[in-house]
């Protein structure tokens, strides 16, 4: 069974702690949203946006909102790699390709002098 979709206000955004609270439009209490359920917005929630929003109950027996997004601002491109991951994997790629050229060279090497 899939949750239904709900709608409310941001009333209260933390930019520091990346986290705030959405007044929703039935009616009901301040739900708390966590930068994470946003996902990847084009830019950070602030008060008075729009948000859409699912509900699930935490361990604490908390309510949060999930699967959250703002209405009118585009999502990040899912295809986008980070900058940060695709340097990570240039940098591991290089290292072992500096291995492999460090492992032949100490071969031939060994093998000019007899040793392997």
């Amino acid at each position: 069974m899939t949750r239904p979709v709900l709608k409310g206000v941001l009333k209260t955004w933390k930019e520091d702690r990346g986290f705030g609270f959405i007044t929703p439009d039935n009616g009901s209490r301040d739900l708390f949203v966590h930068i994470s359920a946003i996902g990847q917005v084009s830019r950070r929630p602030v008060p008075g946006d729009i948000i859409h929003y699912q509900v699930v109950r935490d361990r604490n027996g908390k309510f949060r909102a999930v699967n959250a997004s703002i209405e009118g601002v585009s999502t990040g491109n899912q295809n986008t790699t980070n900058p940060l991951k695709l340097s990570f994997k240039w940098t591991v790629a290089a290292a072992v390709g500096l291995l492999i050229i460090i492992a032949g060279a100490a071969l031939f090497y060994l093998h000019q002098r007899g040793l392997v």
